[in-house]
């Protein structure tokens, strides 16, 4: 059984026609997962809005109210990507939200996945990238009030740095951070993870794939973690229009295998955002997010 959460409002959000965000992603990958997958093997959990004061375990008050309130000013809300709409806030803090529920459901189950979420860039008092929040960091926080849950690692493959993530979780050693991205790609600024692996522009299947199993396997073996979380952004695809690497279809069905079965191999539960992906092609992209399901249904 996959434990999926998924919610209707994830590709509600109206954008201006120019807009370069696939918003419309999640409901492609969800229909393709119903028509590609035996639906009796797939278990739907839908999440409520993350209360906006939990927002503020790892986000400034100040910040989040703003926010909430359409207080930010211009600059502010040109930094995060999206034009302000309250259907943006409520997405935003179900999807955060739905991330929450990911990990929960990993800690339960061993493994969830999250049709959403991978918010990276998302700072203590900005939003950057497409991200208003945190969900990585504020899904590990609340997976730390769990009995048992000491560290937790957030094994970040989306093909840009996760900057967000690497500062908010610099003073917390409890929460590990580890990215493997295209050096010369957004954002300019890259605060150091606990670990970080730059790959050069043009890095192929077996130098992207080798580099993710020497990541993971330090990650695993130096902190021993009791949950991870997974950004599984497929913006390293060579087709797409932000990435910069060469990895193929067949590259991402290997990278999504070698994680899952790593991790339960090792019996740590694993929980799973689809992260980035700006192919304006639909049909590929949906595609290619989906190698995380198949792989996660065939592992079984």
């Amino acid at each position: 059984m996959l434990h999926c959460v998924y919610h209707p409002i994830y590709s509600q959000l109206v954008l201006p026609p120019t807009h370069g965000f696939p918003i419309t992603k999640y409901r492609h990958l969800r229909d393709h997962l119903l028509a590609t997958l035996p639906r009796q093997q797939l278990q739907w959990h839908q999440p409520s809005p993350l209360p906006p004061e939990a927002i503020q375990r790892c986000h400034s008050r100040e910040y989040s109210q703003a926010f909430m309130e359409n207080r930010l000013d211009p600059k502010a809300i040109r930094r995060m990507g999206f034009p302000w709409s309250q259907t943006l806030v409520e997405r935003t803090l179900t999807s955060v939200s739905g991330t929450c529920l990911t990990a929960h459901l990993a800690l339960e189950h061993g493994l969830a996945l999250h049709l959403s979420g991978g918010y990276h860039h998302a700072h203590f008092d900005f939003g950057s990238g497409y991200c208003v929040f945190n969900d990585l960091v504020l899904a590990a926080e609340q997976a730390l009030t769990q009995p048992g849950v000491e560290r937790v690692l957030i094994f970040d493959l989306d093909v840009h740095h996760g900057d967000g993530t690497a500062a908010l979780c610099a003073s917390r050693p409890e929460i590990i951070t580890c990215s493997v991205h295209c050096e010369s790609n957004f954002p300019s600024r890259k605060p150091p993870s606990d670990l970080d692996f730059p790959l050069e522009k043009g890095v192929g299947d077996h130098a992207y794939l080798q580099t993710v199993d020497q990541a993971l396997t330090l990650a695993l073996r130096l902190h021993s973690p009791d949950l991870v979380i997974f950004d599984a952004g497929v913006d390293v695809h060579k087709d797409d229009r932000l990435g910069y690497l060469e990895v193929s279809d067949e590259g991402l069905r290997q990278r999504e295998q070698l994680v899952l079965s790593r991790c339960k191999d090792s019996a740590i539960p694993l929980a799973c955002v689809i992260g980035g992906g700006y192919d304006r092609d639909p049909d590929s992209l949906t595609r290619r997010h989906a190698q995380l399901f198949h792989a996660a249904f065939t592992l079984g």
